[in-house]
């Protein structure tokens, strides 16, 4: 289903083939990517990340595993130097930066949401095992076999279909009491500051931010999620083994997230059912979404996968309200 208007004008209705930016619905995309190589073995979740990129060791890192990076437990959940959009756009310095930094706290003790950082630190590793950017091997080995209108660095003749974001509006520091420059949550939104207006950008668009850039519609994002909540297969195509995603499936952290400061419950690459807010009936379920709205759901029970997607922003990003009647509604219909 689509419908409303692509530009805040509302001048352009939102057509079957409209396209956003969906922020951090990108990171499900990008861990799924990130499993195929453990599903291939060119991937070992216990093993450090440096041995698959020797300069990671750096800083003290040298034995964080990458079920770490997939957790957000790395304590790699901002910038060591604060970086500009600009910065974002040069895969090489944003990675010497990751490489080189220290944890902001003790890895594997708890989660801490890497925001920004955890597209670079998986889409590195991909990088290292296959030889591709994560854009490339998403769309060789993921988009195209499914036939899914998404992408990680998008092409500029699809430029035209991009939906405008229309900005949340803005909070009141006030709000949150007084705030302390040096605590985690606070040093991890401020290594990047992230403006809705660069996503009109051919620099952004064009440029692979794997955690937060992905340009795409419900309809690709429920295609390619489809298949995970499908046991890993969806119309001939295998995209990972049931033995991976039941791996997905094992709870790596649960508690208040050092970043969101809310309890989150994470798996590898996605987010689990919790207690405090969960989604559906069933327990086996993967989820993300991101800044504004956006969510992708998967529903290993009801071999269901669900995504919404939206170019009016609100204030969250931990889910969006406006999503909750049609998946309440799917929920019934089954």
């Amino acid at each position: 289903m689509w419908a409303g208007y692509s530009d805040a004008a509302q001048t352009k209705p939102w057509e079957k083939d409209t396209i956003v930016n969906v922020y951090s619905t990108t990171k499900v995309m990008t861990a799924i990517c990130t499993l195929m190589c453990v599903d291939r073995g060119l991937l070992d979740l216990d093993a450090p990340v440096a041995k698959y990129w020797p300069e990671f060791a750096q800083g003290g890192k040298e034995e964080i595993p990458v079920r770490y990076i997939l957790s957000h437990t790395s304590g790699l959940s901002g910038y060591g130097k604060p970086i500009t959009t600009e910065t974002l756009y040069n895969w090489e310095k944003v990675i010497n930066i990751l490489a080189e930094q220290e944890p902001w706290w003790e890895p594997g003790t708890k989660s801490g949401y890497h925001g920004i950082t955890f597209g670079h630190l998986l889409g590195e590793l991909v990088r290292r095992v296959t030889g591709r950017t994560i854009g490339t091997f998403f769309k060789e080995e993921v988009a195209d076999p499914f036939k899914a209108d998404f992408h990680i660095g998008l092409d500029e003749e699809h430029d035209s279909r991009v939906g405008e974001l229309i900005p949340p509006p803005e909070m009141d520091p006030s709000q949150f009491g007084e705030i302390d420059p040096n605590s985690i949550p606070v040093k991890t939104w401020m290594s990047a500051a992230i403006n809705p207006a660069d996503t009109k950008t051919r620099a952004w668009r064009g440029a692979e931010i794997p955690a937060i850039n992905g340009q795409g519609n419900a309809r690709s994002v429920a295609r390619i999620t489809a298949a995970v909540a499908c046991g890993g297969e969806l119309d001939g195509v295998r995209l990972l083994s049931l033995d991976t995603i039941e791996k997905a499936l094992d709870e790596q952290s649960y508690g208040t997230d050092l970043v969101l400061m809310v309890p989150i419950r994470f798996g590898l690459g996605f987010g689990l059912q919790t207690k405090e807010a969960p989604i559906g009936p069933n327990p086996r379920v993967l989820h993300w979404g991101g800044w504004g709205g956006s969510v992708s759901i998967m529903d290993l029970d009801a071999k269901v996968s669900i995504a919404y997607v939206m170019n009016k922003m609100v204030s969250t990003l931990t889910g969006d309200p406006r999503s909750t009647r049609p998946i309440e509604a799917l929920y019934d219909a089954l």
